[in-house]
């Protein structure tokens, strides 16, 4: 039987897996691979962003709900999940920033918070990983120290000679970056929703783009899994305290997505074997000599 190919996905937070490459990773288990997604923080001291549940009891409970909601989402993706363990650090507003809380993932030193990560990836060991880049997609802490505490692992896993007492080493063969909006996609989903004759929710966005942000040009892989945004946006939907289900997420009626942007995007970040770019499958340069096994 040929062996299993296995994605894990690191996230900060419960939900950022279903709003940042659920599509994709919702076509790999239906395509037979495992999926794991690895959530750094509970998600404790995030907001309540849908009206019909900011009421005093979800807050006094949210942490058990947003453990709930996790759940469904990944019974709804049909992925494998895993909680790292970390206190989410919450959202600093105001000027000056107020000092991240004691004790939050923010603070933690990234050598160190990448143990449990490692550990995990010699136990479920992916031979493809996601991850934010090094803005964490946006300056949260909690995005920013996944992406730190993600490359620490990426490199140590596989090293003998490093933390022996987490298991046998196992070394992944990439590692991505989510991307993030682009100007390019926005814009193309914006103009479709004109073309059909429809208010474009992207409109303010759009007229205050800060090129600088984008990283269009960095993108290397585009993974076709158009029919699988219903189960992305179903997945995200279980989410229920951190998304308005009448909300701006889903404004663009999905045959428009399907048809203007059928793809989620990554950035290639490291590759340890040969896969010319760009690419169409995460699994490029792995898939043949992996299912051959």
């Amino acid at each position: 039987m040929a062996e299993q190919l296995r994605l894990m996905a690191v996230h900060a937070h419960p939900d950022d897996e279903s709003s940042k490459g659920a599509a994709t990773m919702a076509r790999y288990v239906a395509e037979g691979a495992r999926v794991m997604v690895a959530t750094c923080t509970g998600g404790e001291r995030g907001s309540v962003l849908n009206p019909r549940m900011d009421r005093p009891e979800v807050w006094e409970n949210i942490s058990e709900i947003r453990r709930a909601e996790m759940d469904k989402a990944r019974e709804i993706l049909g992925v494998e999940q895993s909680w790292l363990g970390f206190v989410d650090s919450g959202l600093p507003e105001g000027d000056p920033l107020p000092p991240l809380p004691e004790g939050c993932f923010g603070l933690q030193d990234p050598e160190a918070a990448a143990i449990p990560l490692i550990k995990l990836i010699r136990e479920f060991r992916p031979h493809v990983m996601t991850t934010y880049d090094e803005n964490g997609g946006y300056p949260h802490p909690d995005h920013i120290m996944c992406h730190k505490v993600s490359v620490a692992a990426f490199d140590a896993a596989g090293d003998p000679e490093r933390y022996p007492e987490l298991g046998e080493p196992w070394q992944p063969m990439k590692l991505y970056y989510n991307s993030g909006w682009t100007r390019a996609r926005m814009l193309a989903l914006h103009e479709g929703m004109i073309a059909a004759g429809l208010e474009s929710p992207y409109t303010e966005w759009l007229e205050k783009w800060n090129d600088r942000e984008d990283r269009g040009d960095k993108i290397t892989t585009r993974v076709e899994c158009g029919e699988f945004f219903e189960t992305r946006d179903d997945a995200l939907r279980a989410h229920a305290t951190q998304v308005d289900p009448d909300g701006f997420w889903f404004k663009i009626p999905l045959d428009l997505q399907q048809k203007v942007w059928p793809t989620e995007d990554f950035e290639l970040a490291r590759s340890l074997v040969d896969s010319p770019i760009p690419e169409s499958d995460l699994f490029a340069g792995i898939r043949e000599s992996v299912e051959a096994r």
